[in-house]
């Protein structure tokens, strides 16, 4: 084992075993038998440290959605991912709680993929127009959400007990941004799953949106097309309760 993945390894032991995640590098130096010197030359600091303790273990969650795939049904994908999110942070409260610090600066890369997962998954979701909102603003409503309902269940568990409320949280977040039909509520006589709020246009606009980014129309300028793209957006995005 390399000097570095010994470091790494050390150091994510020490911040699973920590009471509070908190560690020191001379700990970790100690556990690695290795000289500050090295840790430094290989992190740059400790907040580089941590952030690769980070990667480290949410890339062996993420190797599991890498290894699963896309089914033919991206509303189930995105149920099941995540259902799956809170289950590693409750894995790995320590580790959890320290990916979404303030202290850390710089985002980690593998939370950055993360964010990238799902919003492709919602991309496929509203190709085939199953979605209401713009992937981009959904994915952040997922993730703050799903981010929230974690940190809750890791940072508080004596209050959030109940094993239902990610579950509760995730249909309430899905409801708002999925078309009736996909969320699981009852759709129109037509089929359409329009509702009484015009909910048809904004999952259209979304829809028409993915498709144009999976295949830009020849027909457009590039000026053109990120036109249409922001009026489509603007379309996708705007508040139901005017």
């Amino acid at each position: 084992m390399s000097t570095r993945a010994r470091i790494l390894e050390e150091a994510a032991r020490l911040v699973a075993e920590s009471p509070n995640g908190e560690i020191s590098t001379r700990a970790v130096c100690e556990a690695a038998q290795v000289g500050a010197p090295a840790l430094y030359r290989h992190f740059g600091d400790k907040e580089g440290l941590l952030s690769a303790v980070v990667d480290h273990g949410f890339d062996k969650y993420l190797a599991t959605k890498r290894q699963r795939g896309e089914s033919a049904d991206p509303i189930e994908d995105l149920r099941n991912g995540w259902d799956s999110h809170v289950e590693f942070a409750l894995q790995n409260p320590n580790l959890y709680r320290l990916m979404n610090s303030p202290a850390m600066r710089t985002p980690p890369a593998a939370a950055l993929e993360s964010h990238r997962i799902l919003t492709k998954d919602l991309e496929r979701a509203a190709a085939v127009g199953r979605l209401r909102l713009a992937p981009e603003l959904a994915a952040q409503m997922v993730m703050s959400a799903n981010v929230g309902v974690a940190l809750m269940l890791v940072a508080r568990p004596a209050t959030f007990r109940d094993t239902s409320t990610s579950r509760r949280v995730r249909d309430a977040v899905h409801a708002q941004i999925f078309t009736p039909d996909a969320a699981g509520a009852p759709t129109d006589a037509d089929g359409t799953g329009a509702t009484s709020s015009g909910a048809s246009v904004p999952s259209t606009a979304a829809r028409l949106s993915a498709l144009l980014r999976q295949t830009p129309d020849p027909a457009l300028s590039p000026a053109e097309g990120a036109l249409l793209t922001e009026w489509l957006n603007r379309l996708s995005n705007a508040p139901r309760d005017r």
